[in-house]
């Protein structure tokens, strides 16, 4: 599979390790900052207003 068909997920997973392998960070800061992403789009997700039938 390409990455010019992969999923949007696929294609964003590979651009943000390219991003924090170019960057040199130690993986322990890597997967700190990563887990605070992961809890800001919990919480976003949690916030989402259901899409009604008529949107």
């Amino acid at each position: 599979m390409s990455l010019d068909t992969a999923p949007e997920e696929v294609k964003l997973a590979v651009d943000l390790i390219m991003l924090l392998e170019q960057n040199q960070l130690s993986p322990r800061v890597v997967l700190e900052a990563l887990e605070i992403v992961r809890k800001d789009y919990i919480a976003k997700l949690k916030n989402e207003q259901p899409l009604s039938a008529a949107d």
